[in-house]
């Protein structure tokens, strides 16, 4: 199994092997990525007059929506280059969205520690 680097501190520095600095990503903005990662897609809604974006949904591979997908989420990811679209499509996650992906088992934030 592939193992993340660590540094000293216990950082996960695998992004710096690359020559990328990690970037700090909010848990909203993580789940969002996580859903994307596993084949999920980000629809826009845009208001009919002026064509601004006033929604954006992320629908998950099993077609359910993500709560955590919120247009300040979608902005963010946007600008920071994890997320594109193509060809007028859906927006999916890019290679620099993966590479900043922090992969967790199950999605979970810690794993439970077993007592020897």
């Amino acid at each position: 199994m592939n193992r993340p680097s660590l540094s000293a501190q216990g950082r996960d520095v695998s992004c710096l092997d690359h020559g990328l600095q990690p970037v700090n990503i909010s848990k909203p903005q993580q789940h969002t990525l996580h859903a994307l990662a596993q084949g999920g897609a980000i629809v826009l809604e845009r208001d009919e007059d002026t064509g601004d974006v006033i929604a954006a949904d992320c629908i998950t591979r099993d077609g359910w929506r993500l709560t955590d997908c919120t247009l300040p989420v979608f902005r963010a990811l946007k600008r920071k280059r994890f997320i594109a679209s193509r060809d007028g499509g859906p927006y999916r996650i890019t290679r620099e969205g993966l590479v900043n992906l922090r992969s967790q088992l199950d999605n979970r934030v810690t794993a439970k520690r077993q007592s020897p």
